[in-house]
């Protein structure tokens, strides 16, 4: 059998495990992660805190070992420029579109070569809440059968990355090269001075806080901003702050 080669890419795909029930379940995914080459794995308020003993990660114990842990989603996609969420879809109304996993990872291959991709998988419960799929640009779901749409954990994280590698990224050449896309740290800055301008102009009421900062959130991912534009943008609103604050 012939030998699958991997794209050296794989290195800045993050796969971030959110509120995960069963510890077995990261390590299965943990050992997933190794048979395909993906090596960077987040979780995010686990709720067994042992879950580096998981005997799941059969041969992947080094990378469970590794794993980052976090307090929430947002610090655990700060560096990355894009944010996929998976779901099952369900009964659920959704504010993102959503893209089958053929599709999706074609895409991805692209944007690993030029900055850092997060998949969130949610708890195996409940899925990731509204909140956290505030924090992705769109979503990815894997497609089963209608009459049966849920999946394992560890299975789906097996065959997301698997889709994402099973083929060699061939880099072409271009006329232009690709702009590096902000990361979600510099998205956040952005996000916290709009909303603290929206504040001081009166548009945003007290008891609609909370959800006009999860579109606003959304909004901003869905416009793709380049570092640099990010950055040319978040100055622009520093200066706006300023001279609201100046004026009162």
């Amino acid at each position: 059998m012939e030998q699958l080669k991997y794209p050296p890419n794989l290195q800045n795909l993050r796969i971030v495990l959110v509120r995960t029930r069963n510890p077995l379940n990261i390590g299965a995914a943990a050992r997933a992660m190794s048979n395909f080459g993906a090596f960077h794995l987040g979780v995010v308020t686990p709720y067994e805190k042992a879950f580096r003993e998981a005997v799941s990660a059969v041969g992947a114990a080094p990378l469970l070992a590794k794993a980052e842990e976090h307090n929430s989603v947002e610090e655990a996609v700060r560096d990355c420029s894009l944010v996929i969420g998976t779901t099952a879809i369900g009964h659920r109304e959704l504010q993102h579109d959503v893209h089958s996993l053929e599709v999706v990872a074609k895409q991805l291959r692209k944007k690993l070569e030029t900055g850092r991709v997060a998949i969130l998988f949610g708890s195996e419960k409940t899925g990731l809440s509204n909140h956290d799929l505030s924090h992705c640009h769109w979503l990815l779901r894997i497609p089963t059968r209608e009459e049966h749409r849920s999946m394992n954990l560890a299975q789906a994280v097996a065959i997301v990355v698997y889709e994402i590698s099973r083929t060699s990224a061939k880099l072409t050449a271009k006329a232009r090269v690709p702009r590096a896309a902000a990361d979600m740290e510099t998205i956040n800055r952005i996000n916290a001075a709009l909303l603290e301008a929206l504040h001081a102009s009166g548009y945003i009421h007290r008891r609609s806080a909370a959800t006009a900062e999860e579109k606003l959130r959304r909004m901003l991912r869905r416009f793709e901003l380049s570092s640099g534009d990010a950055e040319v943008l978040l100055g622009m609103l520093r200066k706006i702050l300023w001279k609201i604050k100046s004026q009162k």
